[in-house]
Protein backbone atom coordinates (compact mmCIF):
# COMPACT_ATOMS: atom_id res chain seq x y z
CA UNK A 1 0.00 0.00 0.00
CA UNK A 2 1.53 2.87 -1.44
CA UNK A 3 1.98 6.12 1.34
CA UNK A 4 0.04 8.67 1.24
CA UNK A 5 1.43 11.97 0.41
CA UNK A 6 2.26 14.61 2.90
CA UNK A 7 -0.38 16.99 1.70
CA UNK A 8 -3.15 14.39 2.14
CA UNK A 9 -1.78 13.81 5.33
CA UNK A 10 -1.75 17.21 6.70
CA UNK A 11 -5.40 17.41 4.67
CA UNK A 12 -6.62 14.42 6.61
CA UNK A 13 -5.06 15.96 10.11
CA UNK A 14 -6.78 19.18 9.11
CA UNK A 15 -10.10 17.79 8.33
CA UNK A 16 -10.34 15.76 11.81
CA UNK A 17 -9.13 18.85 13.49
CA UNK A 18 -5.78 18.26 15.08
CA UNK A 19 -4.39 20.53 12.70
CA UNK A 20 -5.55 24.03 12.24
CA UNK A 21 -4.97 26.86 9.76
CA UNK A 22 -2.13 28.88 11.35
CA UNK A 23 -0.10 25.64 12.05
CA UNK A 24 -0.42 24.25 8.57
CA UNK A 25 0.82 27.92 7.18
CA UNK A 26 3.35 27.49 10.08
CA UNK A 27 4.80 23.55 8.81
CA UNK A 28 4.67 24.73 4.88
CA UNK A 29 6.56 27.58 5.68
CA UNK A 30 9.18 25.18 7.61
CA UNK A 31 9.21 22.87 5.09
CA UNK A 32 9.72 25.25 2.22
CA UNK A 33 7.66 23.44 -0.23
CA UNK A 34 4.59 21.39 -0.49
CA UNK A 35 6.98 18.53 -2.24
CA UNK A 36 8.46 16.57 0.53
CA UNK A 37 7.57 13.29 1.61
CA UNK A 38 4.50 12.55 4.62
CA UNK A 39 7.65 11.60 6.68
CA UNK A 40 9.55 14.65 6.89
CA UNK A 41 5.58 16.60 7.72
CA UNK A 42 5.32 14.51 10.14
CA UNK A 43 9.08 15.38 11.67
CA UNK A 44 8.16 18.50 11.53
CA UNK A 45 4.82 18.39 13.38
CA UNK A 46 6.43 16.27 15.98
CA UNK A 47 9.33 18.91 16.35
CA UNK A 48 6.72 21.89 16.83
CA UNK A 49 4.83 19.86 19.24
CA UNK A 50 1.81 20.09 16.95
CA UNK A 51 0.79 16.20 17.01
CA UNK A 52 2.41 13.42 19.30
CA UNK A 53 3.51 9.97 18.08
CA UNK A 54 0.17 8.99 19.58
CA UNK A 55 -1.91 10.99 17.33
CA UNK A 56 0.70 10.48 14.19
CA UNK A 57 0.37 6.47 14.95
CA UNK A 58 -3.58 6.57 14.13
CA UNK A 59 -3.53 9.36 11.71
CA UNK A 60 -1.64 7.10 9.84
CA UNK A 61 -3.14 3.78 10.44
CA UNK A 62 -6.44 5.87 8.87
CA UNK A 63 -8.42 6.10 11.97
CA UNK A 64 -10.67 8.57 12.50
CA UNK A 65 -12.21 8.27 16.08
CA UNK A 66 -10.69 8.11 18.96
CA UNK A 67 -8.73 11.65 19.20
CA UNK A 68 -11.37 13.65 20.97
CA UNK A 69 -13.73 13.30 23.58
CA UNK A 70 -15.94 16.32 24.12
CA UNK A 71 -13.91 18.99 24.21
CA UNK A 72 -10.67 17.47 25.05
CA UNK A 73 -8.16 16.14 22.58
CA UNK A 74 -5.96 13.32 22.98
CA UNK A 75 -2.46 13.62 23.55
CA UNK A 76 -1.43 9.65 24.26
CA UNK A 77 -2.72 6.57 25.60
CA UNK A 78 -1.56 6.61 29.71
CA UNK A 79 -2.45 2.45 30.81
CA UNK A 80 -5.50 0.23 29.82
CA UNK A 81 -7.28 -2.08 32.56
CA UNK A 82 -10.05 -4.19 31.96
CA UNK A 83 -13.07 -1.66 31.72
CA UNK A 84 -11.71 1.24 30.75
CA UNK A 85 -8.43 2.95 29.03
CA UNK A 86 -6.78 6.40 30.33
CA UNK A 87 -5.61 8.79 28.16
CA UNK A 88 -3.52 12.06 28.78
CA UNK A 89 -5.09 14.79 27.12
CA UNK A 90 -5.85 18.73 26.45
CA UNK A 91 -8.76 20.96 26.84
CA UNK A 92 -8.56 22.49 23.49
CA UNK A 93 -9.42 25.85 24.83
CA UNK A 94 -8.28 26.32 28.47
CA UNK A 95 -5.23 24.30 27.55
CA UNK A 96 -5.80 22.62 31.09
CA UNK A 97 -4.02 18.90 30.73
CA UNK A 98 -6.28 16.16 32.26
CA UNK A 99 -6.45 12.23 32.61
CA UNK A 100 -9.52 10.84 30.71
CA UNK A 101 -10.88 7.45 31.94
CA UNK A 102 -12.95 5.91 28.84
CA UNK A 103 -15.29 3.32 29.64
CA UNK A 104 -14.34 0.54 27.20
CA UNK A 105 -16.67 -0.31 23.80
CA UNK A 106 -17.44 -3.68 25.33
CA UNK A 107 -19.59 -2.23 28.37
CA UNK A 108 -20.81 1.04 26.33
CA UNK A 109 -23.82 0.22 25.47
CA UNK A 110 -24.91 -1.95 28.42
CA UNK A 111 -27.25 0.87 30.77
CA UNK A 112 -26.15 -1.58 33.62
CA UNK A 113 -22.25 -1.36 33.10
CA UNK A 114 -22.42 2.06 31.88
CA UNK A 115 -24.24 3.75 34.18
CA UNK A 116 -22.45 1.99 37.08
CA UNK A 117 -19.16 3.36 35.80
CA UNK A 118 -21.43 7.00 35.61
CA UNK A 119 -22.36 6.75 39.69
CA UNK A 120 -19.14 5.74 40.69
CA UNK A 121 -17.54 8.73 38.91
CA UNK A 122 -19.85 10.86 40.40
CA UNK A 123 -19.07 9.60 44.08
CA UNK A 124 -14.90 10.69 42.95
CA UNK A 125 -16.85 14.07 42.08
CA UNK A 126 -17.88 14.14 45.73
CA UNK A 127 -13.68 13.14 47.06
CA UNK A 128 -11.45 16.15 47.37
CA UNK A 129 -8.79 14.90 49.50
CA UNK A 130 -4.82 15.51 48.50
CA UNK A 131 -4.22 11.72 48.58
CA UNK A 132 -7.20 11.11 46.62
CA UNK A 133 -7.28 11.63 42.71
CA UNK A 134 -9.84 13.84 41.92
CA UNK A 135 -13.21 13.79 39.26
CA UNK A 136 -13.68 16.96 37.67
CA UNK A 137 -16.58 15.88 35.75
CA UNK A 138 -18.45 12.79 34.32
CA UNK A 139 -19.51 12.50 30.63
CA UNK A 140 -21.94 10.73 29.02
CA UNK A 141 -22.78 11.18 25.12
CA UNK A 142 -24.07 8.51 23.08
CA UNK A 143 -22.26 5.67 23.49
CA UNK A 144 -19.42 7.60 24.90
CA UNK A 145 -18.67 7.43 28.81
CA UNK A 146 -15.76 8.81 30.15
CA UNK A 147 -14.80 10.63 33.38
CA UNK A 148 -12.18 13.77 33.57
CA UNK A 149 -9.78 13.59 35.90
CA UNK A 150 -7.03 15.41 37.46
CA UNK A 151 -3.40 13.99 35.31
CA UNK A 152 -1.06 12.89 37.92
CA UNK A 153 2.81 13.15 36.24
CA UNK A 154 4.95 10.19 37.69
CA UNK A 155 4.15 6.53 38.57
CA UNK A 156 1.93 3.72 39.52
CA UNK A 157 2.96 1.99 42.99
CA UNK A 158 3.88 -1.23 41.34
CA UNK A 159 6.00 0.28 39.10
CA UNK A 160 7.57 2.85 42.11
CA UNK A 161 8.68 -0.13 44.17
CA UNK A 162 9.91 -2.36 41.16
CA UNK A 163 12.59 0.44 40.38
CA UNK A 164 13.26 0.88 44.14
CA UNK A 165 13.25 -2.91 45.56
CA UNK A 166 12.08 -2.02 48.37
CA UNK A 167 11.32 1.35 49.97
CA UNK A 168 12.91 2.85 53.39
CA UNK A 169 10.69 2.59 56.44
CA UNK A 170 10.48 6.45 56.68
CA UNK A 171 9.51 6.76 53.05
CA UNK A 172 6.93 4.10 53.54
CA UNK A 173 5.50 4.93 56.66
CA UNK A 174 5.10 8.32 54.86
CA UNK A 175 3.17 7.33 52.08
CA UNK A 176 1.23 5.14 53.66
CA UNK A 177 0.34 7.91 55.77
CA UNK A 178 -1.18 10.02 53.06
CA UNK A 179 -2.97 6.92 51.77
CA UNK A 180 -4.52 5.83 54.84
CA UNK A 181 -5.73 9.53 55.28
CA UNK A 182 -7.17 9.46 51.82
CA UNK A 183 -9.40 6.14 53.51
CA UNK A 184 -9.98 7.96 56.67
CA UNK A 185 -11.69 10.80 54.62
CA UNK A 186 -13.49 8.58 52.93
CA UNK A 187 -14.41 6.70 55.12
CA UNK A 188 -16.18 9.24 56.98
CA UNK A 189 -18.40 9.94 53.84
CA UNK A 190 -19.53 6.60 54.18
CA UNK A 191 -17.46 5.18 50.87
CA UNK A 192 -15.12 2.21 50.65
CA UNK A 193 -12.49 1.72 47.55
CA UNK A 194 -12.78 -1.80 46.82
CA UNK A 195 -10.18 -1.85 44.60
CA UNK A 196 -7.29 -1.36 46.78
CA UNK A 197 -4.06 -2.57 45.20
CA UNK A 198 -0.44 -1.42 43.88
CA UNK A 199 -1.48 -0.05 40.13
CA UNK A 200 -4.13 2.09 41.69
CA UNK A 201 -1.99 4.44 43.31
CA UNK A 202 -0.21 6.79 41.96
CA UNK A 203 3.34 8.34 42.65
CA UNK A 204 3.42 12.33 41.39
CA UNK A 205 6.88 13.29 41.11
CA UNK A 206 6.73 15.63 44.38
CA UNK A 207 6.59 12.12 45.96
CA UNK A 208 3.63 11.97 46.95
CA UNK A 209 0.78 9.10 47.00
CA UNK A 210 -2.72 9.10 45.56
CA UNK A 211 -5.75 6.77 45.14
CA UNK A 212 -7.49 6.57 41.59
CA UNK A 213 -10.51 4.62 40.89
CA UNK A 214 -12.28 5.00 43.99
CA UNK A 215 -15.33 2.50 44.42
CA UNK A 216 -15.02 1.78 40.39
CA UNK A 217 -14.70 -2.00 41.83
CA UNK A 218 -18.26 -1.91 41.66
CA UNK A 219 -18.18 -2.28 37.98
CA UNK A 220 -17.31 -6.06 38.75
CA UNK A 221 -20.11 -6.67 40.39
CA UNK A 222 -22.12 -6.09 36.79
CA UNK A 223 -20.40 -8.32 35.06
CA UNK A 224 -21.66 -11.74 34.15
CA UNK A 225 -19.67 -15.37 34.37
CA UNK A 226 -18.46 -15.02 30.74
CA UNK A 227 -16.98 -11.67 31.24
CA UNK A 228 -15.49 -12.69 34.25
CA UNK A 229 -13.32 -15.72 32.68
CA UNK A 230 -12.31 -13.17 30.36
CA UNK A 231 -10.87 -11.02 33.16
CA UNK A 232 -9.27 -13.62 35.59
CA UNK A 233 -7.06 -10.72 37.19
CA UNK A 234 -10.31 -8.47 38.10
CA UNK A 235 -9.04 -7.44 41.68
CA UNK A 236 -12.84 -7.78 43.52
CA UNK A 237 -11.76 -11.26 43.55
CA UNK A 238 -9.20 -10.92 46.45
CA UNK A 239 -12.12 -9.08 48.17
CA UNK A 240 -14.75 -11.28 47.70
CA UNK A 241 -12.26 -14.31 49.22
CA UNK A 242 -11.58 -12.48 51.89
CA UNK A 243 -14.86 -11.65 52.63
CA UNK A 244 -15.36 -15.57 52.26
CA UNK A 245 -12.47 -16.59 54.74
CA UNK A 246 -13.29 -13.70 57.58
CA UNK A 247 -17.05 -14.28 57.47
CA UNK A 248 -17.77 -10.16 56.69
CA UNK A 249 -20.02 -8.43 54.38
CA UNK A 250 -19.40 -6.67 51.25
CA UNK A 251 -18.47 -3.43 51.83
CA UNK A 252 -16.83 -3.81 55.28
CA UNK A 253 -14.24 -0.82 55.32
CA UNK A 254 -11.83 -3.80 57.17
CA UNK A 255 -11.33 -5.11 53.94
CA UNK A 256 -9.88 -2.16 52.43
CA UNK A 257 -7.60 -1.96 55.67
CA UNK A 258 -6.51 -5.48 54.89
CA UNK A 259 -5.17 -4.34 51.28
CA UNK A 260 -3.72 -1.11 52.76
CA UNK A 261 -1.91 -3.59 54.89
CA UNK A 262 -0.81 -5.58 52.09
CA UNK A 263 0.43 -2.48 50.22
CA UNK A 264 2.34 -1.52 52.89
CA UNK A 265 3.77 -5.23 53.23
CA UNK A 266 4.92 -4.66 49.44
CA UNK A 267 6.66 -1.45 49.72
CA UNK A 268 8.68 -2.62 52.79
CA UNK A 269 9.52 -5.62 51.70
CA UNK A 270 9.58 -5.41 47.61
CA UNK A 271 7.16 -8.35 47.44
CA UNK A 272 3.42 -8.83 47.59
CA UNK A 273 2.39 -10.84 50.30
CA UNK A 274 -0.58 -13.12 48.63
CA UNK A 275 0.89 -15.96 45.78
CA UNK A 276 -0.08 -14.12 42.58
CA UNK A 277 -1.76 -15.94 40.35
CA UNK A 278 -4.24 -15.84 37.15
CA UNK A 279 -6.14 -19.23 38.52
CA UNK A 280 -9.92 -17.71 40.02
CA UNK A 281 -10.19 -20.98 42.37
CA UNK A 282 -6.97 -20.42 43.78
CA UNK A 283 -7.67 -16.94 44.35
CA UNK A 284 -10.48 -17.45 46.40
CA UNK A 285 -9.00 -20.09 48.37
CA UNK A 286 -8.47 -19.28 52.14
CA UNK A 287 -5.23 -20.69 52.16
CA UNK A 288 -3.74 -17.61 50.22
CA UNK A 289 -4.30 -15.70 53.31
CA UNK A 290 -2.98 -18.26 55.85
CA UNK A 291 0.26 -18.81 53.89
CA UNK A 292 1.28 -15.15 53.63
CA UNK A 293 5.21 -15.27 55.00
CA UNK A 294 5.42 -13.41 57.93
CA UNK A 295 6.38 -9.66 57.19
CA UNK A 296 8.98 -9.68 60.12
CA UNK A 297 10.48 -13.20 58.35
CA UNK A 298 10.27 -11.15 55.07
CA UNK A 299 12.42 -8.12 55.85
CA UNK A 300 13.97 -8.74 59.28
CA UNK A 301 15.63 -5.20 59.61
CA UNK A 302 11.53 -3.76 60.04
CA UNK A 303 11.72 -1.80 63.51
CA UNK A 304 8.84 -3.39 66.09
CA UNK A 305 6.90 -0.43 65.61
CA UNK A 306 6.12 -0.75 61.87
CA UNK A 307 5.84 -4.72 62.19
CA UNK A 308 2.42 -4.24 64.33
CA UNK A 309 0.88 -1.91 62.02
CA UNK A 310 1.52 -4.37 58.84
CA UNK A 311 0.54 -7.19 61.15
CA UNK A 312 -2.04 -5.81 62.66
CA UNK A 313 -3.73 -4.28 59.21
CA UNK A 314 -3.46 -7.81 57.45
CA UNK A 315 -4.75 -9.89 60.47
CA UNK A 316 -7.46 -12.56 59.01
CA UNK A 317 -9.02 -11.99 62.27
CA UNK A 318 -11.48 -8.80 61.24
CA UNK A 319 -11.95 -8.63 65.10
CA UNK A 320 -8.41 -8.11 65.47
CA UNK A 321 -7.57 -6.08 62.77
CA UNK A 322 -8.20 -1.97 62.72
CA UNK A 323 -11.49 -1.38 62.75
CA UNK A 324 -11.34 2.05 60.80
CA UNK A 325 -8.71 3.88 58.86
CA UNK A 326 -8.35 6.46 61.53
CA UNK A 327 -7.05 4.26 63.90
CA UNK A 328 -4.37 2.56 61.50
CA UNK A 329 -3.52 6.25 60.61
CA UNK A 330 -2.99 6.78 64.22
CA UNK A 331 -0.21 4.26 65.03
CA UNK A 332 1.46 5.06 61.62
CA UNK A 333 2.26 8.43 63.13
CA UNK A 334 3.58 6.85 66.38
CA UNK A 335 5.59 4.41 64.23
CA UNK A 336 6.91 7.46 62.36
CA UNK A 337 7.61 9.53 65.41
CA UNK A 338 9.23 6.09 67.01
CA UNK A 339 11.74 6.21 64.07
CA UNK A 340 12.81 10.16 64.27
CA UNK A 341 13.32 9.33 67.73
CA UNK A 342 15.50 6.07 67.43
CA UNK A 343 16.75 5.81 63.92
CA UNK A 344 18.93 2.68 65.16
CA UNK A 345 15.30 0.78 66.72
CA UNK A 346 14.71 -2.94 64.87
CA UNK A 347 18.11 -2.34 63.20
CA UNK A 348 19.31 -6.06 62.19
CA UNK A 349 22.60 -7.58 64.00
CA UNK A 350 25.23 -7.00 61.01
CA UNK A 351 26.91 -10.37 62.84
CA UNK A 352 23.82 -12.29 61.46
CA UNK A 353 24.09 -15.30 59.30
CA UNK A 354 20.45 -15.32 58.91
CA UNK A 355 19.77 -11.77 57.58
CA UNK A 356 19.69 -11.28 54.21
CA UNK A 357 21.59 -8.49 52.76
CA UNK A 358 19.81 -5.87 51.31
CA UNK A 359 20.21 -4.67 47.27
CA UNK A 360 22.51 -1.97 46.53
CA UNK A 361 21.39 1.37 46.55
CA UNK A 362 20.90 3.24 43.21
CA UNK A 363 24.15 4.83 42.89
CA UNK A 364 22.34 6.75 39.16
CA UNK A 365 19.49 7.11 37.46
CA UNK A 366 19.19 6.76 34.25
CA UNK A 367 15.79 7.09 32.10
CA UNK A 368 14.92 4.67 28.98
CA UNK A 369 13.23 6.40 25.70
CA UNK A 370 12.03 3.05 23.86
CA UNK A 371 8.61 2.21 22.21
CA UNK A 372 9.46 -1.83 21.94
CA UNK A 373 7.80 -3.37 25.51
CA UNK A 374 10.00 -6.06 25.04
CA UNK A 375 13.03 -4.31 24.85
CA UNK A 376 11.96 -1.94 27.54
CA UNK A 377 11.98 -4.88 30.08
CA UNK A 378 15.41 -6.06 28.86
CA UNK A 379 16.57 -2.76 29.63
CA UNK A 380 14.49 -1.79 32.85
CA UNK A 381 16.45 -5.56 34.44
CA UNK A 382 19.65 -5.31 32.53
CA UNK A 383 20.35 -1.34 33.87
CA UNK A 384 18.46 -2.50 37.24
CA UNK A 385 21.13 -5.56 37.86
CA UNK A 386 23.73 -3.05 38.66
CA UNK A 387 22.12 -0.87 40.74
CA UNK A 388 20.76 1.75 38.70
CA UNK A 389 17.22 3.30 39.17
CA UNK A 390 14.99 2.80 35.50
CA UNK A 391 12.76 5.47 34.35
CA UNK A 392 10.98 3.76 31.43
CA UNK A 393 9.04 6.34 29.02
CA UNK A 394 7.88 5.20 25.07
CA UNK A 395 7.79 8.37 23.87
CA UNK A 396 10.43 10.94 23.17
CA UNK A 397 8.51 14.13 23.51
CA UNK A 398 7.54 13.33 27.20
CA UNK A 399 11.70 12.43 27.71
CA UNK A 400 12.13 16.06 26.44
CA UNK A 401 9.27 17.75 28.50
CA UNK A 402 10.13 16.12 31.69
CA UNK A 403 13.75 17.10 31.42
CA UNK A 404 12.76 20.81 29.86
CA UNK A 405 10.36 20.59 33.04
CA UNK A 406 12.92 19.01 35.52
CA UNK A 407 16.70 18.92 34.36
CA UNK A 408 17.55 16.36 37.22
CA UNK A 409 14.40 14.29 36.41
CA UNK A 410 17.49 11.85 35.73
CA UNK A 411 21.18 11.60 35.84
CA UNK A 412 21.25 10.16 32.22
CA UNK A 413 19.37 9.24 29.20
CA UNK A 414 19.26 6.41 26.52
CA UNK A 415 17.42 6.63 23.23
CA UNK A 416 16.94 4.02 20.93
CA UNK A 417 15.70 5.47 17.50
CA UNK A 418 14.88 1.88 16.04
CA UNK A 419 11.51 2.24 16.37
CA UNK A 420 10.75 5.67 17.46
CA UNK A 421 12.20 6.97 14.03
CA UNK A 422 13.98 10.06 13.21
CA UNK A 423 12.03 12.04 16.05
CA UNK A 424 14.76 10.45 18.21
CA UNK A 425 17.62 12.04 16.60
CA UNK A 426 15.80 15.06 16.72
CA UNK A 427 15.53 15.23 21.11
CA UNK A 428 18.96 13.91 21.00
CA UNK A 429 19.80 16.94 19.68
CA UNK A 430 17.22 19.13 21.09
CA UNK A 431 18.34 18.24 24.57
CA UNK A 432 21.84 19.16 23.60
CA UNK A 433 20.86 22.76 22.01
CA UNK A 434 19.52 23.97 25.74
CA UNK A 435 21.89 25.08 28.35
CA UNK A 436 19.65 23.82 31.20
CA UNK A 437 19.99 20.30 29.57
CA UNK A 438 22.97 20.09 27.60
CA UNK A 439 25.00 18.82 30.30
CA UNK A 440 23.29 15.63 30.83
CA UNK A 441 24.50 12.49 29.34
CA UNK A 442 22.94 10.95 26.21
CA UNK A 443 23.40 7.63 24.60
CA UNK A 444 21.88 7.70 21.12
CA UNK A 445 21.26 3.84 19.67
CA UNK A 446 20.99 3.44 16.14
CA UNK A 447 20.48 0.40 14.18
CA UNK A 448 22.60 -0.28 10.70
CA UNK A 449 19.84 1.14 8.31
CA UNK A 450 19.77 4.67 10.36
CA UNK A 451 23.47 4.65 9.98
CA UNK A 452 23.34 7.79 7.70
CA UNK A 453 21.25 9.92 10.58
CA UNK A 454 24.64 9.83 12.62
CA UNK A 455 25.54 12.68 10.51
CA UNK A 456 23.13 14.82 11.85
CA UNK A 457 22.97 14.13 14.92
CA UNK A 458 25.32 16.76 17.37
CA UNK A 459 27.50 14.92 19.50
CA UNK A 460 29.86 15.43 22.93
CA UNK A 461 32.22 13.20 24.87
CA UNK A 462 28.93 13.11 26.92
CA UNK A 463 26.87 12.94 24.26
CA UNK A 464 27.39 10.04 22.37
CA UNK A 465 26.06 7.55 19.56
CA UNK A 466 26.09 3.77 19.94
CA UNK A 467 25.39 0.71 16.72
CA UNK A 468 22.38 -1.49 17.52
CA UNK A 469 22.65 -4.66 18.07
CA UNK A 470 24.84 -4.24 21.47
CA UNK A 471 24.99 -6.22 24.54
CA UNK A 472 23.59 -5.01 27.68
CA UNK A 473 27.36 -5.10 29.24
CA UNK A 474 28.77 -2.68 26.36
CA UNK A 475 26.08 -0.54 27.37
CA UNK A 476 26.01 -0.31 31.18
CA UNK A 477 30.08 0.08 30.15
CA UNK A 478 29.26 3.02 28.01
CA UNK A 479 26.62 4.80 30.13
CA UNK A 480 29.16 4.27 33.09
CA UNK A 481 31.95 6.25 31.35
CA UNK A 482 29.53 8.99 30.56
CA UNK A 483 28.63 9.15 34.38
CA UNK A 484 32.15 8.28 36.12
CA UNK A 485 33.79 11.87 37.87
CA UNK A 486 35.46 14.05 35.48
CA UNK A 487 39.12 14.21 37.08
CA UNK A 488 40.39 17.70 37.68
CA UNK A 489 42.57 18.92 34.22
Amino acid sequence: MAQPTAEKVAQRAFDLGLLDERQLRQVWAELGSRDVTSDELLQVLLRNEFLTNYQVERLMKGDRFGFFFGPYKVQYLVGAGSFARVYRAVHQETGQVVALKVLRNRYSENPEQFGQFLREGQLGCSLRHPNIVPTFEVVSEKTSHFLVMEFVEGWNLRDFVKIRKTLSQEEAIRLMTGLTDGMRYAFERGLTHRDLKMNNILISSRGDAKLVDFGLAAMDDTLNEEMMSDLPNTRTVDYAALERATGVRKDDTRSDIYFLGCIFYNMLTGKPPLSETRDRMHRLSKSRFLSVIPIKKANPNLSPAVTIVANKAMSLDPHRRYQTPGEMLADLKLAAQRLKENPEEGAADAGSQTVKKEPPKPKHSVMVVESNTKLQDIFREGFKRVGYRVLVISDPDRALTRFRQDSNAADSLLINAQQIGRRAVEVFNALGENGSTDFIPVILLLDEKQAAWAKEAVTDAHRIILKMPITMKKLRLALAKLLAPKRPE
